[in-house]
């Protein structure tokens, strides 16, 4: 069952149409750049295609009633801690955006039947890995010790706008904090890839693994280059700051958005397909919608869209800036599995697991590898990756009492199949793979917590190809709106020359995962855009 409330203003068919700035989409990012220029005396109008705003974070009952799913994004530690949130938190708190503290944010469960986890409590985290490794465990301490100090340098590039002024200033106090041979190590790092780092710093596979899952959230399997952050910052700050999640769901952000956004007398208009930008002179002045109406703005026409999207949009603006869009490459898509079960897992692996807010089932590295080849290959994985959300452990508003909801995420998915990797699935449309796939990824996870099948009450599986049908961002099923390997991200994301938004257009901007500091729930792009354009 799909419960879609209408964020549709009443009346918004009669108010103005024209706006200092017209966004086009309402994802996060979207709506965080609306918020921020509304906020600087912008008039806004966002439009969004579908019945709802959100894109992929969005939440409802999509099995039975009073279970309450979220779609696609889960975890909302990245927008709680991020700048546009310390600016804007009072008032979206005071539109309803509220979190749920995770303190054992995730955890890996092992085919041996042995789990090792992250969290915030005590000393839980170094127990846990001291289990496998002694060695590990003082590693990890060494880790977490140095991890104030590391910390503003990482954080600091990812949130600065990707301008070579600003990539010299990060390298100048780079520098001047850590020397000429700390700043090689730095760069080093941020280079190397997910295995690299993980073989060279942990000794037991498991730890390697479980920190190494993260990599693939972000298209980075365990030997792409770049990767090596991704692993190193989801654990320190797991084991730091904890998991965010959404109360009641993740779309707590969008609704409070929505609301701060027409507070401030901004329109947000959905089931509203935007058809074409309108440009003349190489100007944007508006857009028009896809039932006719023209809406003219008068500074900013921001596009959140796939960089894709883009040149379909402007008729054409450049070859090469169109060129670099249509080149964008996306990664390999994902299924999620909804379920709603009368209780939680009995993992195998120890009723710990129960407490934590993510559980991956990822084993080695080296499975996790093979499983990112076979979907970039188009084949459906024959070991797919599991990410289990048990996010009614933290917030039981999301189910009945005494029930739960298991949010799977089914990593990875090729968005068009071209075989199956076991040779037991012979369907190459989704339509029709889409169960014995799902069937093969609920095998993985009942082995891992037998009886789970048991307990399903209710299950929606979405298809990679779904995944696109309701939001054309993400394409082939791609969450993340665009692979962050090295040649597509900082400065080159979505192409050199780009990453702060700007087209060969002028007054067209591009917003959303796609665009420098990328994906992720922290709305920096938006935000950082939003910034720019306000002159701040």
């Amino acid at each position: 069952m799909h419960l879609q409330i209408s964020l549709r203003q009443p009346g918004s068919r009669g108010v103005s149409e024209t706006f200092d700035a017209v966004l086009i989409g309402a994802g996060h990012n979207a709506l965080a750049a609306a918020l921020h220029l509304s906020a600087k005396g912008w008039k806004v109008g966002v439009f969004e295609r579908n019945p709802v705003a959100g894109g992929a974070v969005k939440t409802g009952e999509y099995t039975l009633p009073g279970f309450r799913h979220d779609w696609a994004a889960m975890n909302l530690s990245l927008f709680a801690g991020s700048a546009f949130h310390k600016a804007y938190a009072a008032e979206l708190a005071g539109h309803g955006c509220a979190f749920v503290p995770a303190a054992r944010p995730f955890a890996s469960s092992f085919p041996d039947g042995s789990w090792v986890g992250v969290s915030t409590v005590g000393t839980e985290t170094a127990d846990a890995i001291a289990r496998l490794s002694a060695a590990d465990s003082e590693t990890w301490a060494r880790l977490m010790a140095g991890f104030g100090a590391e910390a503003p340098h990482l954080f600091g590039l990812l949130g600065s706008p990707m301008k070579i002024r600003a990539i010299t200033s990060f390298m100048f106090k780079t520098w001047r904090a850590k020397g000429l041979a700390g700043s090689g190590d730095l760069g080093k790092f941020l280079l190397s890839s997910p295995r690299e780092w993980l073989d060279g710093t942990f000794e037991h596979p498991h730890v390697r693994a479980m920190l190494g899952a993260w990599g693939m959230h972000l298209d980075f399997a365990p030997d792409v280059a770049g990767g090596a952050l991704f692993p190193y910052l989801e654990g320190m700050a797991g084991q730091a700051f904890g998991m965010a999640l959404g109360k009641g769901g993740a779309d707590t952000i969008i609704t409070a958005l929505v609301a701060a956004i027409r507070a401030r007398g901004g329109v947000v208009e959905t089931g509203a397909p935007v058809a074409r930008v309108i440009h003349s002179g190489g100007k944007a002045t508006g857009i028009e919608l896809a039932d006719g109406r023209v809406v003219t703005a008068r500074r900013a026409v921001i596009a959140g869209v796939a960089p894709g999207a883009l040149p379909r949009l402007t008729g054409g603006t450049t070859p090469a800036f169109d060129g670099a869009m249509a080149r964008f490459q996306h990664a390999p898509g994902t299924m999620m599995i909804h379920l709603a079960v009368d209780r939680l897992p009995d993992w195998k692996a120890g009723e710990a697991l129960k407490q934590f807010a993510y559980v991956h089932i990822a084993p080695s590295l080296d499975q996790m590898a093979r499983t990112y080849a076979q979907a970039k290959a188009g084949l459906l994985p024959d070991e797919p990756i599991l990410v289990v959300g048990q996010p009614t452990v933290v917030d039981p508003s999301r189910a009945p009492e005494g029930h739960h909801v298991l949010w799977v995420q089914v990593r990875m998915a090729p968005g068009v199949i071209a075989g199956d990797a076991a040779g037991r699935i012979g369907a190459t449309d989704w339509a029709t793979a889409a169960r014995p796939f799902a069937d093969r990824a609920l095998a993985i996870l009942e082995a891992h917590a037998p009886g789970i099948g048991e307990r399903i009450l209710g299950q929606q599986v979405v298809t990679p190809e779904a995944l696109e049908a309701d939001n054309p961002n993400l394409v082939g099923g791609d969450q993340i709106c665009g692979s962050h390997h090295l040649a597509q991200n900082f400065l080159y994301r979505p192409a050199r020359g780009h990453a702060d938004g700007t087209t060969p257009i002028a007054g067209l901007f591009l917003t959303g995962a796609g665009v420098w500091p990328g994906a992720g729930t922290g709305a920096g792009p938006g935000y950082l855009l939003a910034r720019k354009l306000a002159g701040d």
